[in-house]
């Protein structure tokens, strides 16, 4: 029998649902209903948002400085230099992600290729 046609092997996938999607869903849809009214220059926003970069700064410097995986291969000014190129991408591309990220991770890929990873 193909793999395609046991259902036994949908299992993690439906468990991934609902346990990894749908609670988090959950929250993002009350977020938006809780949030429809607020003014968004409110102080309660600005909050929010510095809270939320923090959080995400927090992250990203922790996977800079120590890195997981195939990523601790790269040596960390490599590294640092990759997130630093990033941030100028970001702010040259009129506060684009994309381009941040993009720039980012480019410049970890050329990091990897050069040391051999």
């Amino acid at each position: 029998m193909s793999a395609s046609g046991d259902p036994s092997l949908l299992g993690p996938y439906v468990l991934l649902i609902l346990v990894g999607f749908l609670p988090n869903e959950v929250w993002r849809m009350l977020g938006v209903v809780l949030a429809r009214g607020l003014n968004e220059e409110s102080e309660i926003i600005a909050f929010a948002r510095a809270v939320a970069t923090a959080i995400v700064t927090g992250v990203v410097g922790k996977l800079v400085v120590f890195a997981p995986g195939a990523l601790a291969g790269v040596p960390l000014a490599g590294r640092i230099g990759a997130a630093a190129l990033g941030v100028a991408a970001f702010r040259l591309a009129g506060r684009s992600v994309l381009a941040g990220v993009t720039a980012a991770t480019l410049a970890i890929v050329a990091g990897m290729l050069v040391v051999g990873g």
